[in-house]
């Protein structure tokens, strides 16, 4: 499979593009992820991904991990992990945040140009806690969607407490 970003467009045959293009907010500009990823880490934007079933599936290696992390990408919101993948992304100090019951992107109408913030995490990061997604959309109606943390151990709370496992390492040496 390819990457499909659904804040795209649909083409005329009412297909998604395919690749690594994405739309840069607030202006809808269509550009690289990178270059995109780029501007926001400039404007000290964080950013986040959202996912379907088995986000990481054929892609466990830590690179798959490291890449979303040097990207600027802080969480990802997904229906579900493959396992070793959503273990890399902690190791990498990206939140991995599933959501619950039946949410989605789908059914709770997300298309890409509202505003996030994760409410919840303030000096606490316990495993399989519940945290708030809370959604701004752009007619300044807000929702707030419950999400489950998916950080199954205290010693992965720790590595994002850190910001990922290489500096929580590094401060355990300098003590």
């Amino acid at each position: 499979m390819r990457i499909r970003n659904l804040i795209l467009p649909a083409n005329a045959d009412g297909l998604r593009i395919e690749g690594g293009v994405t739309r840069f907010q607030p202006n809808a500009e269509t550009m690289s992820i990178y270059a995109a990823a780029m501007k926001y880490q400039a404007a000290g934007t964080p950013t986040l991904v959202f996912a379907g079933e088995e986000y990481g599936t054929g892609s466990s290696r830590d690179w798959a991990a490291k890449g979303p992390r040097l990207l600027g990408v802080r969480a990802v919101v997904a229906r579900s992990f493959e396992r070793i993948h959503r273990s890399n992304l902690v190791g990498m100090g990206v939140l991995p945040l599933q959501f619950k019951g039946d949410d989605s992107v789908e059914s709770l109408g997300i298309v890409g140009d509202e505003e996030f913030d994760i409410l919840d995490l303030a000096g606490k990061l316990q495993p399989r806690q519940d945290v708030v997604l809370a959604i701004r959309r752009r007619d300044g109606r807000q929702l707030d969607v419950t999400l489950e943390l998916r950080v199954d151990t205290p010693i992965e709370a720790d590595y994002l407490r850190h910001g990922g496992i290489l500096p929580y390492v590094l401060r355990r040496l300098m003590q």
